[in-house]
């Protein structure tokens, strides 16, 4: 058995201005590690984005454009930084968990080439509650977000929607799947890695069926860890 779960964890997580993942940039970030029989350890960055941060965004993480301006470090240094972190920690072997992935690591992806920067390269192991969740219990009715999978897991998460607190809650999820679904321990990292791709694709088809009966155009990108970056995407 793999029991990936027992090991080491790195939790990733972003605030953002926005969901759109070509045009909205990093406001907070953070990289945890946790667990291994091992202390905590964790950074944590506030972005000057480069532009306004929206009052919805504002609403949800609580970080105005004025106090990012005030308080942020410049964008392109945080993405340095981040790409920096998180390739330490892959180098390690230690597989990245995040919540729905796709978002966090597509963010990052465009805002790297926004900047002029590497991107993060590719072929890590990725661990992704949301994408877990919908695979093991697939019929529960109500919400996937991280609070609700907290409260679902019985997962302690502080105070939501701040990149430390969900990125450790994700970390949390994941070894509370891991521990009640035995047959998903057992996988190693790169065949739950593929798996999840496989998974992810099928449950954007599924969602993207069930949109469709009231929006026939509904669109659901199934790529998984990573929406593929056109070469007319992010400016």
């Amino acid at each position: 058995m793999s029991d990936w779960h027992l090991g080491r964890l790195c939790g990733f997580d972003l605030e953002t201005t926005g969901v759109d993942v070509e045009q909205d940039r990093i406001v907070t970030a953070c990289v945890v590690q946790c667990g291994g029989a091992q202390p905590t350890a964790s950074a944590n960055w506030m972005a000057d984005p480069g532009t306004d941060i929206p009052e919805a965004a504002s609403n949800i993480h609580g970080i105005t454009t004025e106090r990012a301006r005030a308080e942020g470090k410049p964008a392109a240094e945080v993405v340095a930084d981040i790409i920096a972190a998180l390739g330490q920690v892959i180098a390690a072997g230690i597989p990245v968990v995040a919540m729905n992935a796709a978002f966090d690591l597509t963010v990052l992806d465009r805002e790297a080439r926004r900047h002029g920067l590497p991107p993060l390269p590719g072929g890590f192991p990725v661990i992704d509650p949301y994408v877990l969740d919908r695979q093991v219990d697939r019929y529960r009715a109500g919400s996937r977000k991280l609070t609700a999978l907290a409260a679902h897991y019985d997962v302690p998460i502080g105070e939501a929607h701040t990149a430390d607190a969900d990125a450790i809650a994700a970390c949390r999820v994941a070894w509370r799947i891991g521990t009640r679904y035995p047959n998903v321990a057992a996988y190693t990292l790169p065949g739950l890695h593929e798996e999840q791709v496989r998974w992810a694709a099928e449950q954007a088809a599924s969602y993207q069926e069930y949109r469709r009966r009231t929006d026939p155009s509904a669109v659901v990108r199934g790529e998984w860890p990573l929406i593929p970056h056109q070469q007319n995407g992010a400016r």
